[in-house]
């Protein structure tokens, strides 16, 4: 799963020199207002808000129970009791603070994560019998680094390999930067393309280091219990074999720190998504539906409720999610984004990159990347193709059915569609 890590750096590029100029330039309020700009419908704009709010919700709902799932089974609390309660503290803060709070907030849970993490870390070799040679060793021998199942390449391309992999999480991550609201909104505090840069490689660099982090760790884990022959803790599962170490192994206080990280992370998360859902619901639904101009107290009041009634939705979809059982959070995840994004990034990728995209097309593929995505899901056994492939064939379809779909409706209607300014790689001042 690494290699997922190192597949998110091959969306910097890209974001940065396509998509970023994009946004500076129009100083969009929101990732659907440049779908408005582009395509000149505000039909669009909602349609491309709410699908992005359907997919937060799933999100967040991922985000507190994992968590909550880990912690319930260390203290014995019931885990909807866990779920209400980190639900609760975020929808407050959110509600209260607005963007500021969640950017502040973020910055502190941020920096408690990356502290917790490396300490986590620097312990764990500290109690290896071969120390960090033990976590290479293991890195080297058996397949570990690539996973004795994974090719490095499969001529079944939608079939697991590492290539997909990178190829499918750099298509995730380039559809959270350029479509996805949660993201975006932080670009939108600066039209500074230097700063929006600078803001996009720092997070690409945080994002390999923790990841690599956390892959050091899994490994050393596997010494610490099947090498070093550790006894295995009571509450050690697939996603919970971390903090069941943190709990069993680490001192009092620390422990108490390292679990704080977890649910630092998560709460993170969860309060950006609410903020995010809030401002597009407010911007992009409720303002291109209303008749009048929304005025800024208004618009406030009505966030604030969304972030309320969000939240607690968020809530009640994570209960079923933890009756349910996940065998591997993270790969649900990804298997999620890829669904959702997909469709969103392949009508934001026939805007930016197309000369004579127009509204037809991006209609057409957003429907018909939509219907593709559901057969994926529901209508293919599982394990058919790989997760990693979700974003690639929805974006696929998106341009192979939206562009083509753009020319005929030109050639049949007479009607040639000029993109407005600044709104795709051809057109945008220097």
């Amino acid at each position: 799963m690494w290699f997922a890590a190192v597949g998110t750096l091959l969306a910097i590029p890209p974001a940065i020199k396509y998509f970023l100029p994009v946004y500076a330039k129009l100083d969009i309020d929101t990732a659907y207002h440049y779908l408005e700009l582009r395509f000149g419908s505000k039909a669009l704009r909602v349609l491309g808000a709410i699908t992005f709010i359907v997919y937060q919700i799933g999100r967040m709902s991922i985000v507190m129970y994992l968590p909550c799932m880990v912690l319930s089974k260390l203290m014995g609390i019931n885990v909807n009791i866990l779920l209400l309660l980190m639900g609760v503290v975020a929808i407050i803060y959110s509600y209260s603070g607005g963007l500021k709070s969640v950017l502040w907030t973020d910055f502190m849970q941020g920096s408690v994560l990356l502290f917790g993490v490396v300490f986590a870390f620097v312990f764990l070799v500290c109690h290896l019998d071969g120390g960090i040679g033990s976590i290479f060793h293991e890195l080297t021998a058996n397949h570990k680094f690539l996973g004795a199942n994974e090719p490095i390449f499969n001529v079944h391309i939608l079939k697991d390999s590492v290539f997909l992999m990178l190829i499918g999480a750099g298509m995730n991550t380039l559809g959270s930067y350029v479509s996805s609201q949660d993201i975006v909104q932080r670009f939108t505090t600066t039209t500074d393309t230097k700063k929006l840069n600078k803001m996009m490689v720092t997070n690409g660099l945080l994002s390999i280091f923790v990841g690599t982090t956390f892959y050091f760790i899994g490994t050393g884990l596997h010494v610490f219990y099947n090498v070093d022959g550790n006894p295995l803790p009571p509450a050690a599962e697939m996603d919970q074999i971390f903090a069941s170490w943190v709990a069993f192994e680490l001192p009092v206080g620390v422990t108490g720190l390292l679990l704080a990280a977890i649910f630092a992370a998560a709460q993170s998360t969860l309060s950006t998504g609410l903020n995010s859902v809030a401002s597009s619901w407010t911007l992009d639904v409720q303002g291109c539906l209303s008749k009048k101009q929304l005025s800024d107290k208004t618009g406030t009041k009505i966030g604030q409720w969304v972030s309320l009634i969000v939240g607690i939705f968020s809530v009640l979809a994570s209960m079923v999610l933890a009756r349910g059982g996940i065998e591997s959070a993270y790969q649900w995840f990804n298997s999620f984004m890829g669904l959702v994004l997909g469709v969103l990034m392949g009508v934001f990728i026939l805007g930016v990159f197309t000369k004579r995209g127009n509204l037809c097309g991006a209609v057409c593929g957003f429907v018909a990347s939509t219907a593709a995505m559901i057969y994926v899901a529901y209508g293919l056994e599982p394990g058919t193709i790989s997760l990693w492939a979700n974003s690639l064939i929805a974006l696929a379809v998106a341009l192979g059915v939206g562009y083509p779909a753009s020319l005929i409706y030109s050639k049949v209607t007479g009607k040639s569609t000029t993109a407005p300014a600044n709104t795709t790689i051809f057109n945008i001042e220097k």
